[in-house]
């Protein structure tokens, strides 16, 4: 029996509102049908734009760090970081590991992800 990734979900107060910050974010269309309740982002090419993300209300607001995060890849970690922040993210903090970069953010309600150069 082989098990395969659907869709990484998020947590979140307004699914259509955080949808709509990663579709920017990704360049991915939130899939139609979108409500404060449930959202979706779904894979156009699994290969190139990754798995299916999911957006669903729920009642707590986040408290403390992601036990899961998104790690994205750029190869202009400036150019994309200002893109970002002009979003809506926040910048965490700055890690440079030799010859390895990133940058920690946190999407409008708070949720870590990091943006690594490539």
């Amino acid at each position: 029996m082989a098990l395969e990734v659907l869709a990484l979900t998020i947590d979140c107060a307004d699914a259509s509102a955080l949808a709509r910050f990663w579709s920017e974010a990704l360049g991915r269309p939130v899939n139609p049908g979108a409500t404060e309740q449930r959202a979706r982002i779904a894979a156009t090419d699994p290969v190139t734009t990754g798995p299916t993300l999911s957006f669903l209300q729920v009642p707590e607001g986040k408290t403390v760090k992601n036990r899961l995060h998104l790690d994205l890849g750029s190869p202009d970690l400036a150019a994309e970081s200002e893109r970002l922040l002009a979003l809506g993210a926040t910048r965490l903090w700055d890690v440079e590991r030799g010859d390895v970069r990133w940058t920690t953010f946190a999407d409008p309600e708070g949720n870590e992800f990091d943006v690594v150069a490539r």
